[in-house]
């Protein structure tokens, strides 16, 4: 249809997003709950190729999904913590035998593979500092090939913008 977005797959993004895409994507980023008459006003269409816009972006995998985001510190989770871990080894076997693992763990809320001296940088959540105590103990040390595990309880975040800047 004329006017949707196209996949590149070369380039891995999408390729002609115009103007009202990005304002789109950007409107539902703030806002993941506006009904599809406001958002189809906010960015100059009529409701129906609005939907069509956005059913084509969530087909094609650019809009994920949708969530509430909910206040950790209200719900009893009064801490976050950064934990870096590193694996005695680095088999593509053994990676993904960790990240299923990680998986299975509701405490942890992110877990990135990164480049370098260390692993992954997982995000935990958790009640206090005993409970992080015990997750830490007997979840996340002794999980399959972990060789050491570094972690950094969280002061307060100056910053937490999720999703993606868009022009």
């Amino acid at each position: 249809m004329a006017g949707e977005p196209e996949w590149d797959e070369r380039a891995g993004a999408m390729a002609n997003l115009d103007q009202i895409d990005r304002r789109l994507l950007a409107e539902l980023q703030d806002e993941g709950r506006v009904t599809n008459v406001e958002l189809a006003q906010r960015v100059g269409l009529t409701a129906p190729p609005c939907l069509r816009r956005v059913r084509a972006l969530e087909e094609k995998g650019v809009i994920k999904g949708y969530h509430a985001e909910l206040d950790a510190s209200r719900l009893g989770y009064a801490i976050t913590v950064f934990a870096l871990v590193s694996l005695k080894s680095q088999a593509e076997e053994a990676l993904r035998q960790f990240e299923d693992h990680m998986g299975t763990l509701p405490e942890v809320r992110e877990c990135h593979m990164l480049n370098g001296e260390i692993d992954f940088i997982l995000k935990i959540v958790s009640k206090d500092l005993q409970s992080f105590q015990e997750f830490l103990t007997s979840k996340l040390t002794p999980a399959p090939n972990v060789a050491s595990v570094k972690t950094s309880l969280t002061i307060r975040t100056a910053k937490y913008l999720p999703g993606v800047p868009l022009d």
